[in-house]
């Protein structure tokens, strides 16, 4: 049994409870960065400065403001090639940041500007939604119904009945992603129709609860 669905000393009835809500997103962060190689360090900073800038210029222009861009790295280091021999080739600066959209139908256009602008990796695209807080709760409490059923079931074919909850234990709704699947009776992708937008945001939650149980 996977650990997280396990209590220690086990009494009465053990469960393991799982659901998830499903919402279209409204939120997408762009993971994009520049690098650039110059021979100098400062050549190197100055040229991926003036990269950062063009997409800001460009982020601006879309109406998204310097707030909803945060950079999360910047860094330089000395790049080498190596075949015959070792050469160098000069300093690469990297600057990374996370552009977080929330008019999600100029994604597109958005991404292929910022490019256009000078950023030369696109780490990846994640879409998120806004009422995260809400659509957690809704899962949570459907979750401790589906482990409520369960554990009802378990009762009523072991001929004794359910008794007080007298242990609740929540599973990180991250870790507990693959043991939900296996636990699901919903079925379809995401919907998509070929765009860069997913049909929907999935919010999971699992609980373990322990009941305990009365002779029948």
């Amino acid at each position: 049994m996977n650990g997280t669905q396990s209590i220690d000393a086990p009494w009465g009835i053990s469960v393991f409870g799982a659901a998830s809500v499903d919402a279209p997103p409204d939120l997408a962060r762009l993971r994009v960065a520049i690098e650039q190689t110059r021979q100098k360090p400062g050549e190197a900073f100055e040229v991926t400065r003036g990269g950062v800038n063009q997409i800001r210029e460009v982020l601006r222009g879309h109406g998204i403001p310097d707030t909803a861009v945060s950079t999360s790295r910047l860094g330089l280091k000395s790049t080498w090639s190596y075949g015959n021999e070792r050469k160098f080739l000069g300093y690469e600066c990297t600057a990374s940041f996370v552009i977080e959209l929330r008019e999600l139908d100029i994604l597109e256009t958005v991404l292929i500007d910022v490019v256009e602008a000078g950023a030369n990796q696109v780490d990846g695209v994640e879409f998120d939604v806004r009422t995260k807080k809400e659509l957690r709760a809704r899962a949570r409490t459907a979750a401790v119904a589906a482990a409520q059923e369960k554990a009802a079931l378990y009762a009523e074919a072991a001929g004794v009945r359910l008794g007080p909850v007298i242990h609740i234990k929540d599973v990180d709704s991250e870790n507990m992603r693959n043991s939900y699947r296996s636990h699901s009776s919903s079925g379809g992708g995401d919907g998509g129709d070929g765009d860069l937008t997913p049909g929907k945001v999935s919010v999971s939650a699992g609980v373990v609860i322990g009941f305990s149980v009365i002779g029948g």
